[in-house]
């Protein structure tokens, strides 16, 4: 029970002072819609992802996240592949022949959806949103989208994992007003992105929970320094580089800008990918002053793909901790590459 006291108590003092407030994702090169609502509808098919996140394996209360996410295009009539698609069945997409064939996609729309659930000691917050995209050609080559994400976030305190007796104290603001659930706050989400994208590389920006707002658990006028939620900003580049017929890699750069979250409030996070025709892929992070990260993954038949990730962190929680574990399945929906012999472009 002491254990997650003291967890309860440092979590709820990192939101006080404004930490970082949305989870982490080692694969988020492999859907990076979920930190982007720009990407609702970049391929020719619908892209459905779960995924969970074991933080901290061995130390009580540690975060846990685990996400669906499900977007896909409306009115598209170009099916040409970007830097980060799939295998088109039949052919390689990633030869030489794909890299001078490509054009950029006719203006549609996208639309999707998140739900995420990230648990940390005793809080526990539910965010779900809807998204919505347009995506347009700004030359032959490249393409250029924007999008927002609009939804509710659920944040709530589980009095039992501080609660030492079990009964509660009803006059504690801070611990007995769980008894008549008052430990429950519903909060407005929204969030923007722009992505520019071509065959080969991708530019993007997003901001989530764009709208600071005050988290308070309990009115009491002796908390002088009440909780808030703030923007998270997060900028995204990524290149592919052709190192043979069948192999290419993904080198990925994200910066992550929280108020409060560290010393200069940026985090850089370095990625890099190395797939054999989008069937099989390996891969490793390093995310500035916190860890490093290592994954693998594999797409069977263009329609499902599995990739795992494990962390170690490089903070004093290494003692403490036997590293993260990530997961990732994904469903690729209504391809219309699909049949055995697809289109040529």
């Amino acid at each position: 029970m002491k254990k997650y006291f003291i967890i309860f108590i440092f979590l709820f003092s990192v939101m006080n002072v404004s930490a970082q407030q949305r989870p982490h994702y080692t694969q988020y090169i492999l859907n990076n819609y979920i930190l982007n609502p720009a990407l609702s509808g970049i391929e020719n098919y619908v892209d459905v992802k779960l995924s969970t996140r074991d933080q901290w394996v061995g130390l009580n209360g540690a975060p846990k996240t685990s996400y669906i996410s499900i977007q896909g295009p409306l009115g598209k009539n170009n099916y040409s592949t970007t830097a980060t698609s799939f295998q088109v069945p039949g052919e390689n997409p990633r030869g030489k022949s794909y890299w001078e064939s490509y054009t950029a996609a006719e203006p549609h729309h996208g639309v999707g959806m998140t739900m995420v659930n990230d648990k940390a000691g005793s809080f526990n917050r539910f965010t779900v949103n809807a998204t919505y995209a347009y995506h347009l050609g700004l030359s032959p080559t490249l393409n250029l989208s924007a999008g927002f994400a609009a939804g509710i976030t659920n944040i709530s305190i589980d009095r039992t994992k501080h609660d030492f007796d079990g009964a509660g104290d009803p006059f504690d603001p801070a611990t007995g007003a769980s008894i008549s659930g008052e430990l429950n706050r519903i909060r407005p989400d929204l969030g923007f992105g722009m992505w520019l994208y071509s065959s080969n590389y991708f530019v993007g920006i997003a901001a989530q929970q764009i709208i600071p707002q005050k988290l308070a658990f309990a009115d009491d006028a002796a908390i002088l320094n009440k909780g808030r939620l703030v923007p998270h900003l997060f900028l995204t580049a990524g290149y592919r580089v052709l190192v043979g017929e069948d192999i290419n890699v993904i080198p990925s750069v994200m910066l992550k800008y929280v108020q409060g979250s560290s010393k200069n409030n940026f985090q850089p996070e370095l990625n890099i990918k190395m797939q054999y025709q989008d069937l099989l892929w390996v891969g490793g992070s390093y995310r500035y002053q916190d860890g490093y990260g290592a994954m693998a993954g594999i797409n069977l038949g263009n329609t499902f793909n599995v990739g795992y990730a494990y962390d170690i962190t490089s903070t004093a929680l290494n003692t403490v901790s036997r590293g993260t574990h990530e997961i990732m399945v994904g469903f690729i929906l209504g391809n219309k590459y699909s049949d055995k012999c697809p289109r040529c472009w």
